[in-house]
């Protein structure tokens, strides 16, 4: 089911800050914390009802099948993909993270640098789960990022 393009934002009490949504056609393009949502924003996504079923840790919930549009560098794009891969509550180092992502060697400083800026650069936390990177950077807020370690029992 197609939704409408537009941003989608709803308040998350174990948050303390919104989930705001970017949606381009059937694509997923952006996931944001703000204290206050953009202007002009829609609360009903289906997408939404499943993030507030995942933050109330009630159940695993799977975001490996939402489509996202990435528009990151092709060697960015390959390791957000990779970080897709890790199961929830479980977690990796961005050695591991380098070392699991094809084409890179976890030996290389730059390819070490490479996992970083994608992680901090993800559009999509959450949906890409860069909190599961123990010794990385995520592109949601630090308190954000902790809060989700922190229900998936990281």
């Amino acid at each position: 089911m197609e939704e409408e393009a537009g941003i989608y934002a709803r308040e998350s009490s174990y948050l303390g800050r919104f989930v705001q949504l970017g949606i381009a056609g059937d694509r997923v393009i952006s996931v944001s914390f703000p204290e206050t949502p953009d202007d002009d924003y829609g609360t009903d996504h289906e997408l939404l009802d499943r993030i507030d079923r995942y933050l109330e840790g009630v159940d695993e919930v799977d975001f490996s099948a939402v489509d996202v549009g990435l528009t990151v560098p092709t060697d960015q794009r390959s390791v957000l993909e990779t970080v897709r891969e890790i199961p929830y509550g479980e977690q990796v180092s961005v050695e591991g993270l380098t070392r699991m992502t094809p084409g890179l060697d976890s030996d290389e400083d730059d390819d070490r640098i490479l996992v970083r800026t994608a992680l901090d650069g993800n559009p999509v936390p959450l949906l890409i789960p860069d909190h599961r990177v123990r010794d990385g950077p995520s592109a949601a807020p630090p308190g954000v990022e902790q809060k989700l370690r922190s229900l998936e029992g990281l």
